[in-house]
């Protein structure tokens, strides 16, 4: 039993990688699953999975996230180095210098959510009382140190010293996070109409594209919504945004339950969620992201979001296809919730 929780929510699979665990089903990429992984490549064909990360542009998608901003660090704090003559400092260098510094929402684009992004009030201590925990029964005291808050600062330095000791994205760059992927075309199936994907649905898709799910699978989800955001050029509809292509049903329980028993590594969509936000509404007190409490919280599955996902899917089809070699770490950045991702397909 781990020490920092005496009881597990229903339907976890807290303690199954051992007390101190923090990668989760990571774990399941292992050297078997990577040499599958390798056999897929039969083309030597690669595809990047990543939006530019100025998209999707402005934060209609989502309000507290904004685009990066990109600027030329100072040299001696005060000259930009952006086509900097050397021979400013010594008369006989002869280089110029570029040099550069970004200030990003880590989530805005294409993204890692790592296992510290969502958690839930559980009484993992057996005290009566629900507090903040995280996977493997992580407390956020132990995620979250240094809050030290800045009132007159902007509004991105305010919360300068906070960070997720445990459960950071880290980890995941650790792992390497390289294994089989597995495309599900949603998008050849619903088109780019509004749809709460469930369970019996999606069992009949993989069905009818003979598409199996194996343990330590890196599951891809192409609903067609990176390619709209693409379209629409860094000015994204705030209603269609939000009102478009097709999501899983966080609320299906047999849903989430073939996701546990399927044993998949990860699970990556082109959308900004993977599931329906908001979600069909609960009963009594329940998640408001039902799909991230199960996966991140309960099981231990890092979600992707907003990969770019059209050109490889369509390649799959094409060929009749839908395994591929996937390598997607994210930023190693200690303490990081979530993390840029510029996944690379190989088939």
């Amino acid at each position: 039993m781990a020490k920092r929780w005496k009881h597990r929510p229903e339907g976890s699979t807290w303690g199954e990688f051992g007390e101190d665990d923090q990668r989760g089903r990571l774990n399941l990429l292992t050297a078997d699953r990577i040499r599958a992984a390798a056999v897929e490549v039969k083309e030597g064909k690669s595809f990047c999975l990543s939006l530019p990360l100025d998209y999707p542009g402005g934060n209609a998608l989502s309000a507290q996230r904004l685009p990066p901003r990109l600027s030329a660090t100072l040299r001696n704090n005060e000259r930009m180095t952006f086509n900097y003559e050397l021979r400013q400092e010594n008369p006989d260098w002869t280089d110029v210098i570029s040099d550069d510094v970004v200030l990003m929402t880590l989530q805005y684009s294409t993204q890692w959510d790592s296992l510290a992004h969502v958690g839930a009030l559980f009484d993992a201590d057996g005290d009566g009382k629900p507090e903040p925990v995280y996977y493997n029964g992580y407390r956020a005291g132990e995620h979250i140190v240094g809050t030290e808050t800045k009132p007159d600062a902007e509004p991105w330095a305010r919360f300068e010293g906070v960070s997720a000791n445990a459960l950071g994205v880290e980890n995941m760059a650790e792992s390497c996070v390289q294994g089989r992927g597995v495309m599900i075309d949603l998008h050849a199936h619903f088109g780019r109409a509004p749809k709460a994907v469930g369970y019996d649905e999606l069992m009949r898709l993989l069905d009818h594209d003979k598409i199996g799910v194996e343990t330590g699978d890196m599951v891809c989800l192409h609903t067609g919504f990176a390619e709209m955001l693409l379209e629409m050029g860094r000015q994204p509809d705030p209603h269609l945004v939000h009102h478009a292509c097709p999501t899983l049903d966080g609320r299906d329980k047999r849903l989430l339950q073939w996701i546990t028993e399927s044993k998949l590594a990860v699970l990556i969509a082109d959308n900004h969620a993977v599931e329906s936000v908001p979600s069909a509404p609960g009963i009594g007190s329940h998640a408001a992201l039902p799909l991230h409490e199960h996966c991140l919280f309960k099981l231990g599955v890092n979600l992707g979001e907003l990969w770019h996902l059209t050109p490889l899917a369509a390649w799959l089809r094409e060929n009749q296809r839908t395994r591929f070699l996937l390598t997607a770490p994210p930023l190693r950045l200690p303490g990081a919730v979530g993390s840029p991702a510029t996944p690379v397909a190989t088939v």
